[in-house]
């Protein structure tokens, strides 16, 4: 198996593109908000940002080119994504900003005819955001999806729904919501889950409060959701009856690869950051960057970047080729998640009083990418799945030999 990491020329420069756009139009606004997004216009502001990638023809790269986007695949997207991330609001300009980008890959895959032409193309261009709302307060689903309890139940016509959620990314303004609900089973039962459409502002959907959390730079926030009797017609059932945590696993692997890209963006954002300052920074008679000490946190932070790049391309590959990739984006989604959090941490420190002011965005990229550790699956969980997998593949062997 070869894995070739040069990106293909025309991705070469759609990158260039995108990181031109970021540097000029996007980071100013950032900076100037703090990396709050709200403070900054939240939805108009998307808009604006949004209008102007389309201009540049470098909308929803992501999506497929039948409902306006580029249609680039997983190892295609990583440079892309990655240019995005420099900036916190880079991904919502592109429109590549959780959940949106997860669900315009999970209704591509999954959804009807009808339910494209309704959810996805407006998706794709930006006249709307969406929510997937799966994760539930405790006893309910969370790291561990099949304790879902939010119920389903089958009437004339359609379903009625009744549940609680909670840190439902985006909720707050999404003009619809993929909701996960169980129609079989009980809570603890892997299977008995099923996905529906619905639009937001229908009768039985009450979006409530936001639940204040570290990062600050995703529109909509992450809100709490109740849902009493909601009805949702046969015709919002998305994929099959009972297939839900199947299809889930579409949306959850590639989406995972993407937040790798996103915030490694950021990541590299931070270590610029903090070369720069070494660079200058006299002390003790000579730059800063002439220390050793320096220069160990510099070439860690060099390592972690390179070593995340190759597992994301890895997983990024294995998705391209139609494979599940459960162990390869683990294994990714893990390394990244801690490492991008020591790149940001070791150029806070470079940088010392400044690193930790709003002089420079360092304090708001820490801020920003601490929550990653447990978004998409916590790392504990993800070793948990790691091992039981190669302990699983270990004793296949065992059973085959002689």
């Amino acid at each position: 198996m070869t894995v070739d990491p040069a990106p293909r020329a025309e991705v070469e420069q759609l990158t260039a593109r995108t990181a031109e756009f970021v540097r000029e139009e996007v980071l100013p606004i950032e900076d100037a908000a703090g990396g709050d997004i709200e403070a900054a216009g939240g939805d108009d502001l998307r808009r604006r940002l949004q209008v102007m990638a389309r201009d540049r023809g470098l909308l929803s790269p992501h999506a497929p080119v039948e409902f306006g986007g580029l249609g680039l695949g997983m190892v295609d997207r990583a440079p892309v994504f990655e240019a995005a991330g420099e900036s916190l609001f880079g991904p919502l300009a592109l429109n590549i900003a959780a959940p949106d980008e997860g669900n315009v890959h999970l209704l591509a895959h999954v959804a009807t005819p009808e339910q494209k032409e309704r959810y996805l193309r407006p998706l794709v261009a930006g006249e709307q955001r969406s929510a997937f709302a799966m994760t539930e307060p405790a006893p309910g689903a969370g790291s561990d999806p099949a304790a879902l309890r939010t119920e389903a139940v089958k009437v004339a016509g359609g379903w009625r729904l009744s549940g609680r959620k909670w840190f439902i990314t985006g909720a707050d303004g999404a003009g619809f919501f993929i909701v996960m609900a169980r129609t079989g089973g009980r809570p603890g039962d892997a299977f008995g889950a099923t996905m529906f459409l619905t639009q937001a502002d229908a009768p039985g959907i009450e979006v409530g409060r936001h639940i204040r959390t570290l990062d600050r730079s995703m529109v909509g926030g992450h809100c709490e959701v109740v849902l009493t009797d909601l009805f949702v017609p046969d015709d919002g059932v998305l994929g099959q009856v009972d297939a839900g945590f199947a299809n889930a696993q579409v949306r959850l692997g590639p989406a995972r690869m993407t937040h790798v890209m996103r915030w490694l963006g950021a990541a590299r954002r931070g270590h610029e950051v903090a070369l720069r300052h070494v660079a200058e920074r006299e002390a003790f008679g000579a730059r800063l960057a002439d220390l050793g000490i320096i220069q160990q946190l510099i070439a860690d932070n060099e390592i972690d970047i390179a070593a995340t790049r190759a597992l994301l391309v890895q997983a990024c590959w294995e998705l391209d080729q139609g494979r599940r990739a459960s162990t390869a984006t683990s294994i990714a989604k893990t390394f990244a998640a801690e490492a991008i959090g020591r790149i940001v941490d070791r150029a806070v420190q470079m940088c010392g009083g400044p690193g930790v002011s709003e002089d420079l965005p360092l304090a708001r990229l820490t801020r920003e990418v601490r929550p990653f550790r447990i978004y998409d699956g916590a790392s504990e969980v993800h070793r948990w799945a790691i091992a039981r997998r190669a302990v699983s593949a270990a004793a296949r062997g065992r059973e085959r030999s002689p």
